[in-house]
């Protein structure tokens, strides 16, 4: 590390618990400090560059600092960043996503995941009266007590009552469970790719038979696509042919600003309404605010199906040259997860080599990549996973 990464990192043990506001960054004895990036890399203060795999976990579509973006970011800026009043850049981001799902009808907007998949289940408990969420072990919703594990500090013993824990991908087990708390099951909640528990993509039959379930036990669907939705242009969801009571979003439909969304039927959804008798009041200071709208607007339309489909044929070509190299390598399309034994060892090795990962071994593709940089990942994937196994 660096003088002036040990120098920050001292600074910062001073006024963050671990020296650290972001849990999912961490690797000891410290991270590096990014002090810019631009395209797909990343510099950081003793003036390494990288070629950025992590994208802030899946985030960032387009990469650093897009043009087109920042434009729009610096115009809309300009008028107000933030206004106690609603703006049109909310409505017209509700429009882009009910024309991209295929008419999932009206939207809530937040500041992030963990927001989104919080609303989602408020949502879903307000609209059903029924307090109990099922949800798989194992896969990432944030930061909510309800769908973190319940064996975590700080999440309360009570939590056990309202929240029942399935194994991941047991379709048998939610069927159980449905059973034994029937009529009391508001939603079963799931992330068909889920980046913890490996990003293997949910098998499509047991989907149809989870779907299958929930309509004879009458609960809510609800599904994760907040790291997902960049697969397909309405989510992976819709690769499943699933329609969702419930979907939660965040990270590409904000342009690289704090975002997070909801989705539902007018329905379900008018809990939240305040012409409705006793609606369930969500406000949030800078949700919908007209600079992330407006970011994650140029960032989904220039994201089309055409883009979609192009990125997700550049991850699957990375994805299947690891594997036939002997590097395991999980997800689909321009999501993969590297499988290796020693996360931070192997963190560590790949930044040093020009690749910044996940912590966990996430890669996330950019369209801002080239095929030179893929080619340059894959080989330092290669060379530092191929050793590890070899």
């Amino acid at each position: 590390m660096s003088r002036t990464d040990e120098r920050l990192y001292r600074r910062a043990l001073e006024v963050m618990p671990g020296g650290n506001t972001r849990s999912t960054l961490f690797v000891a004895p410290h991270p590096p400090y990014a002090v810019r990036g631009s395209g797909a890399e990343v510099a950081d203060a003793d003036g390494h560059v990288v070629i950025d795999c992590n994208n802030n976990y899946t985030a960032l579509i387009h990469g650093h600092a897009d043009p087109e973006i920042l434009h729009t970011v610096h115009e809309v800026a300009a008028g107000g960043t933030a206004f106690g009043l609603p703006t049109r850049y909310e409505v017209e981001m509700a429009e882009l996503l009910r024309e991209r799902t295929g008419g999932i009808a009206q939207w809530r907007f937040c500041n992030s995941g963990t927001e989104a998949v919080m609303m989602l289940i408020r949502a879903a408990r307000a609209h059903t009266g029924r307090d109990i969420i099922i949800r798989f072990e194992g896969s990432y919703h944030g930061t909510y007590d309800a769908v973190v594990s319940s064996a975590a500090k700080g999440v309360p013993a009570s939590l056990a009552s309202s929240v029942v824990e399935v194994p991941q991908a047991d379709i048998d087990a939610v069927e159980r469970a449905l059973s034994r708390h029937r009529g009391r099951v508001a939603a079963v909640l799931i992330d068909l790719m889920p980046n913890r528990a490996g990003l293997t993509p949910a098998d499509a039959r047991d989907i149809t038979r989870l779907a299958e379930l929930a309509r004879a036990h009458d609960v809510l669907l609800a599904v994760d696509e907040v790291i997902t939705f960049r697969l397909e242009p309405g989510g992976l969801h819709a690769r499943y042919g699933l329609q969702p009571d419930l979907v939660s979003l965040g990270k590409v439909i904000g342009g690289g600003f704090p975002v997070g969304a909801v989705g539902g039927s007018a329905e379900i959804l008018s809990s939240f309404s305040p012409l409705a008798d006793g609606p369930v009041a969500w406000g949030g200071t800078f949700s919908a605010n007209p600079v992330t709208m407006a970011a994650g607007m140029v960032a989904l339309r220039r994201f089309t199906g055409e883009s979609i489909n192009n990125l997700n044929a550049r991850g699957d070509a990375l994805r299947s040259r690891l594997n036939q190299h002997g590097v395991t390598a999980h997800g689909s399309g321009s999501l993969i997860r590297l499988i290796v034994d020693d996360p931070a060892a192997t963190w560590w090795d790949l930044y040093r080599a020009g690749v910044l990962a996940g912590t966990n071994g996430l890669l996330a593709m950019s369209t801002a990549m080239t095929d030179e940089q893929i080619a340059r990942i894959g080989d330092a994937v290669i060379a530092v996973c191929g050793a590890r196994t070899r």
